[in-house]
C-alpha cells in the first residue's frame, strides 16, 4: 500500500485501494482478464480470497457479506459469461439493498468495438440493475474510481456497483496516488421533523411500526426497541428482515410479505398510523400495494428512508423524513414516551395473533413423510440467539418465515427478488465470514441444485454450515400456482433428484437422510457435531404444498 505515488500495475493499484478501504474478503472465479488482480492479492495477506465454483455463487456470497456486515461484499469475475452469470448477485443486491462492488475483467481498450472475445458493453447489461455502472479508463484514475464506487455502494439507499477493468489498464504501469478510506456523510432527522412525529403518535389509535431495510448496527436495533417498549407499540417487520426486532419480544406482531397472516394483513389496512422505517413498501410488503395503497394511503404515513429518491416515488407520506436509520433511530430513543398510550389492548391483540399464528399445529399423522413445522420448531429451539439462517426461493420458506422467531439482527439471510439457490452460497460465506456462529441454510430440492456445487467450496474452506434439503420431488411454488390455474394438470414441474447423500458424501461433507419427523432432531445433532459442512435431506409429503394448503398427488 502506498501513500505516495509510485509506479506499479493497475492490479497492485486497485488491491491496495481495496485494502486501504478495508476490504478482508474478495470472492471471484478466477479469469485471465484480471490476473494481475490475483497476482496482486497473493501478496496481500489481509484480503482473503474465496474462489467459488461459479460466479452466481460468488456474487451471491457477496451479497450475503455485505448484509452480514454493512460493507460492500466485493466480487471479481472474467468477461462475458463470468459477468452474466454473476448478474444473479447483481440484481439481488439491487432489490435487498446491499452493498456490494462487482470487478468485472473487460478486454483491451484497442480491441472494443471490434467483436473483440468475450466483449460486452456492461454499462448497458448493468444499467438497469446497479447503482452505478463504469469503466476504468486509465491506470492513474483506478484509486479514484474505487473510492467513488465505495461511497455510492454505501450512501443512501445502498446497491451494486459494477466496474470493468481493461486488461491492458491492469497490465499497464503507472504512478497512481492512492486515495484514503472513504467517508460517508449521514442525513440525521431535524427537530421539527420529530416533533411532528411525536405529535402524531400521541393522536394515534391504531398505530403500527414497520421496519425494514438496510443500514441497520446494533446500536439502532437496541434504540429502536427502547422507543418501541416505552411507547408500547406494535412492531411488524417488513418482507424477510423479522431478524431487526427479536421476534420473542412482546411488541413484536408478524412480518409482511409472503405468507402474511391474515390477521395482520387486516390490522395494517384498519391501522390510523404507520411509522414505516426504513422499508421501501414494495410490491411483496405491501400485498401488490392493497394492504398500503398508492400514491395515497388511507393510513397516515411516516416515511422513513435513507434515500430522498426513495420518499414521494410510489408512497406520498404525510411525514417524509430523510434519514441515515441509525441516526434516526438514535433520535426516536430521545423523544418523550407518550403519556399513557390508548393503544395497549390493540398490541396486545396484534401480538397474541402473532403468537398463535407463528405457533406450529401440533405434529399431523396424515403427512407422508417429515412434517416440515417440526423441524422448523426444533431449529427455533436448540440454535442460539446469533445463529444464522439462510434460505433461497420456494414454498419451503413460508414455513421457515412462519416458524422460526429470529432472536437478534444480521441472522436472516433472504433474498427479498426470490432467488432460486441464494442459500447455499449466503451459508458458506456467513460461516466463512464467522465460523464461531451457528449457520444453517434451508433449500428446496430445486432451489439447492441451482449451486449444489458449492458444496465443494464449504469443503475447502472448512465452512461447516449445515443445508437442509427440503425434498418433494418437484418445483413447489410453480406447482401449487399451477394447480390453481390448471388443475391435475402437471407440466414442467416434476423433478427428479439425484442421491442428496451420496451427492454430499462426493464432496466430502456429512450427509444423512431423514424420513420421519421423530428422527430429525438426532440427525441435526449428528451433522452439529460432525465439524463438516452438513447436508441433511428431509422427505416431505408432495401433497404439503404450503402448512395450510394440500391438493392430491
Amino acid at each position: 500500500m502506498s501513500e505516495t505515488a509510485e509506479r506499479r500495475n493497475g492490479g497492485r493499484i486497485l488491491v491496495d485501494a481495496l485494502a486501504i478501504n478495508h476490504v478482508d474478503t474478495v470472492y471471484c472465479v478466477p479469469g485471465e482478464s484480471y490476473l494481475p488482480v490475483l497476482d496482486a492479492l497473493h501478496d496481500t495477506p489481509g484480503i482473503r480470497t474465496i474462489t467459488t465454483r461459479h460466479e452466481g455463487a460468488a456474487s451471491n456470497m457477496a451479497d450475503a457479506y455485505g448484509k452480514l456486515t454493512g460493507r460492500p461484499g466485493i466480487c471479481f469475475v472474467t468477461r462475458g459469461p463470468g459477468a452474466t452469470h454473476a448478474s444473479n448477485g447483481v440484481h439481488t443486491a439491487s432489490e435487498d439493498s446491499t452493498p456490494m462492488i462487482l470487478f468485472i475483467g473487460q478486454v483491451d481498450r484497442q480491441m472494443m468495438g471490434r467483436g473483440a472475445f468475450q466483449e460486452v458493453d456492461y454499462r448497458q447489461m448493468f444499467g438497469g440493475i446497479a447503482k452505478w455502472v463504469t469503466e476504468i479508463d486509465s491506470i492513474e484514475r483506478i484509486p479514484e474510481i474505487v473510492a467513488k464506487a465505495f461511497s455510492i455502494a454505501m450512501s443512501g439507499r445502498k446497491g451494486p456497483v459494477v466496474i470493468a477493468l481493461p486488461e491492458d489498464v491492469l497490465f499497464g504501469v503507472a504512478e497512481a496516488q492512492d486515495a484514503p478510506a472513504v467517508r460517508l456523510a449521514h442525513a440525521a432527522p431535524d427537530r421539527q421533523a420529530l416533533e411532528e412525529l411525536r405529535t402524531r403518535v400521541a393522536a394515534a389509535s391504531r398505530p403500527l411500526v414497520i421496519v425494514g431495510g438496510t443500514g441497520w448496527d446494533a446500536q439502532a436495533v437496541a434504540a429502536l426497541k427502547r422507543f418501541v417498549v416505552r411507547n408500547k407499540l406494535p412492531v411488524a417487520a417488513s418482507f424477510r428482515r423479522q431478524d431487526l426486532f427479536d421476534n420473542r419480544d412482546p411488541h413484536y406482531v408478524g412480518m409482511l410479505g409472503l405468507g402474511v397472516a391474515p390477521k395482520l394483513a387486516e390490522r395494517v389496512k384498519k391501522a390510523d398510523l404507520l411509522i414505516v422505517i426504513g422499508s421501501r413498501l414494495a410490491e411483496t410488503t405491501s400485498s401488490g400495494y392493497t394492504l398500503i395503497e398508492s400514491p395515497t394511503p388511507r393510513q397516515t404515513l411516516i416515511h422513513v428512508h435513507p434515500d430522498p429518491q426513495e420518499l414521494g416515488r410510489v408512497f406520498q407520506a404525510h411525514l417524509p423524513i430523510v434519514s441515515d436509520l441509525s441516526a434516526f433511530a438514535l433520535a426516536l430513543d430521545s423523544l418523550e414516551s407518550a403519556p399513557s398510550p390508548g393503544w395497549q389492548a390493540w398490541t396486545e391483540n396484534a401480538r397474541a395473533d402473532f403468537v398463535a399464528f407463528s405457533t406450529p399445529p401440533a405434529a399431523s399423522n396424515e403427512l407422508d413423510g417429515v412434517d416440515l413445522a417440526q423441524v422448523v420448531a426444533h431449529l427455533d429451539e436448540v440454535l442460539p440467539d446469533d445463529a444464522v439462517l439462510s434460505n433461497g426461493a420456494g414454498n419451503y420458506t413460508v414455513w421457515l418465515h412462519r416458524f422460526y422467531r429470529y432472536k437478534s439482527a444480521a441472522t436472516e439471510l433472504a433474498p427479498t427478488n426470490g432467488a432460486m439457490g441464494y442459500g447455499l452460497p449466503a451459508a458458506i460465506a456467513a460461516k466463512i465470514h464467522n465460523p464461531e456462529r451457528s449457520v444453517v441454510c434451508l433449500a428446496g430440492d430445486g432451489c439447492f441444485m441451482m449451486y449444489a456445487q458449492e458444496l465443494a467450496t464449504a469443503v475447502q474452506y472448512g465452512a461447516a454450515a449445515i443445508v437442509i434439503v427440503v425434498n418433494n420431488g418437484m418445483l413447489g411454488t410453480i406447482r401449487m400456482h399451477q394447480e390453481r390455474e390448471y388443475p391435475g394438470r402437471i407440466s414442467g414441474t416434476a423433478l427428479r433428484n439425484p442421491d442428496f447423500v451420496a451427492l454430499g458424501h462426493a464432496f466430502g461433507a456429512f450427509a444423512c437422510r431423514v424420513e420421519k419427523t421423530a428422527d430429525f432432531p438426532a440427525a441435526f445433532a449428528a451433522a452439529q457435531a460432525s465439524g463438516l459442512p452438513a447436508l441433511i435431506e428431509l422427505r416431505t409429503d408432495p401433497c404439503q404444498i404450503t402448512p395450510t394448503l394440500r391438493f392430491n398427488a
